[in-house]
C-alpha cells in the first residue's frame, strides 16, 4: 500500500504554444501577402492549474513527513511502515530530531502495545543503525529516548533490556564475524560502531537519580577491541581505530576510575600489532597516530596552573603590548615609565581628545552637521500621496 509519498498531483494536458516560425505554415503568393498581411492571433488558453492543487515533491521525497504525523499513523496501516518513514525522515533531516521525536514516541505509546510489537520496534532500529551510513549516533539518541519515554514495559524486558539483549546476538558471533569473509566483516565492523555509539549516549538513571553509562557495554566493548586486533586484517583495524577515536577517552576515564589498566594493553596490543601484522602501511600510519593521540590525553586540553591576573610584578612582559606616548617635548613613554600617570595627564589636557558632548551625543559647540542640516523632513510630493492612499486603504479594510 502506498505510503503517501509518491502521490503526485493530477497530471494536466501540457499547454499547446502558438506555431513557432518553424512551423508549416500554408504560403500565399507575396502580391496577397503584401496587399493583406496576415495576422495570427494566438488562442486563448485556459489554464487547469488550480490554487488548491496540492504541493508537487519529487518521487521519494519526504518534506509532507511532518504534517503527516501530525495526524498520528492512520496513513500507516502497520506499524512497520510508520517506524520505518521515521527512521527514513530522520536519515534526510537529522535536524528534525529535537521537534518531532517527542510526537514520534506519543504514538508509539499508542501503537505498540504488545511483547511483539515492542520486539519489531527495536529491530527496525537496530537494522537501520547498522545498516545505514552515518546513522549509528543517530540511532543512539532514539534509542536513548525511547528507553525513557516508551510506556510499555512487558515481562520480556523493556524496551533498553530487549535492546541489548538484540546487541548481545550480534556479540557472541563477533570472533567468527571478525574473520569471516569481506560481506560479513563490513556488518560486524557496523555493529561495533554503534554499540559504541549507544556506549557513549545510552542513559540509566540510578535509584538516586544519577545518571550513569551501560557497564556492560564497556565491557563489550573492550573484547570487541580483542576480536578486531586478533584477526589484524586493514578494514577490522581501522573499525578498531574509529572505535578508539569515538570512545577512547571516555573509556580509559571509567577503567581509571576502577583502577583498571585496560588502556594501556590496548595500546601495547596495537604497538604489537604495527610491528608484527602484515597490514598496510597506511593504516600502520594511522595505528600510529591514534598512538599519538592518546599520549596527548585523547587531544583533550587541561590548564597547567591556575590562573592569576598578570601584574607588573608577576609578569616581566606586562608592558610589552602597551602603546607609547609622547611628551610636548616629543619624548616617547610608556605605562612602564616611573612618571607615567603625570605625563599621560598632562597629554590629556594637552590634546582635545573628548569634544563637548552631552551623553545623548548632542553637540554643545553649537556646530551643527552641515550634510544633516541640509537634510528636508517633507516627502516628496508623489510619495507623500502614496502613502496617503495607503493609510486610507488600509483603514478601509480594518473597518469592514
Amino acid at each position: 500500500m502506498s505510503d503517501g509519498f509518491d502521490r503526485a498531483p493530477e497530471q494536466t494536458k501540457p499547454l499547446r504554444a502558438p506555431p513557432s516560425s518553424q512551423d508549416k505554415i500554408p504560403q500565399q503568393n507575396s502580391e496577397s501577402a503584401m496587399a493583406k498581411p496576415q495576422v495570427v492571433v494566438a488562442p486563448v488558453l485556459m489554464s487547469k492549474l488550480s490554487v488548491n492543487a496540492p504541493e508537487f515533491y519529487p518521487s521519494g521525497y519526504s518534506s509532507n513527513y511532518a504534517e503527516s504525523y501530525e495526524d498520528g499513523c492512520e496513513d500507516y496501516p502497520t506499524l512497520s511502515e510508520y517506524v520505518q518513514d521515521f527512521l527514513n525522515h530522520l536519515t534526510e533531516q537529522p535536524g528534525s530530531f529535537e521537534t518531532e521525536i517527542e510526537q514520534f514516541a506519543e504514538t508509539l505509546n499508542g501503537w505498540v502495545t504488545t511483547d511483539d510489537a515492542l520486539q519489531e520496534l527495536v529491530e527496525l532500529i537496530y537494522q537501520q543503525a547498522t545498516s545505514i551510513p552515518n546513522f549509528s549516533y543517530m540511532g543512539a539518541r532514539l534509542c536513548n529516548y525511547l528507553s525513557h519515554h516508551l510506556t510499555i514495559s512487558p515481562q520480556s524486558g523493556n524496551f533498553r533490556q530487549l535492546l541489548l539483549q538484540r546487541c548481545r546476538t550480534e556479540y557472541e558471533v563477533k570472533d567468527q564475524a571478525a574473520k569471516g569473509d569481506e560481506v560479513t566483516r563490513k556488518r560486524f565492523h557496523a555493529f561495533v560502531l554503534f554499540l559504541g555509539e549507544l556506549y557513549l549516549n545510552l542513559e540509566i538513571k540510578g535509584t538516586n537519580g544519577q545518571v550513569t553509562r551501560a557497564d556492560i557495554l564497556q565491557v563489550g566493548l573492550r573484547e570487541l577491541l580483542n576480536a578486531l586486533f586478533s584477526n589484524p586484517m586493514d578494514d577490522n583495524l581501522i573499525c578498531a581505530v574509529k572505535l578508539l577515536k569515538l570512545t577512547g577517552s571516555v573509556l580509559e576515564d571509567a577503567w581509571k576510575e576502577k583502577g583498571k589498566m585496560d588502556m594501556e594493553e590496548i595500546i601495547q596490543r596495537i604497538e604489537n600489532v604495527v610491528l608484527d601484522a602484515n597490514c598496510s602501511r597506511d593504516v600502520k600510519q594511522m595505528l600510529l597516530k591514534l598512538v599519538e593521540l592518546r599520549s596527548s590525553n585523547w587531544g583533550r586540553v587541561h590548564a597547567t596552573s591556575t590562573y592569576r591576573e598578570a601584574t607588573p610584578e608577576n609578569d616581566p612582559n606586562y608592558f610589552m603590548n602597551e602603546p607609547t606616548f609622547y611628551t610636548s617635548d616629543g619624548v616617547p613613554f610608556t605605562a612602564a615609565d616611573p612618571d607615567y600617570q603625570e605625563k599621560y595627564q598632562e597629554l590629556l589636557e594637552r590634546e582635545d581628545f573628548f569634544p563637548d558632548y552631552e551623553e545623548n551625543g548632542t553637540d554643545l559647540s553649537g556646530a551643527g552637521d552641515p550634510y544633516l542640516d541640509d537634510i528636508d523632513d517633507e516627502m516628496d510630493p508623489e510619495i507623500e500621496e502614496a502613502y496617503e492612499k495607503f493609510c486610507l486603504e488600509s483603514e478601509r479594510k480594518r473597518k469592514q
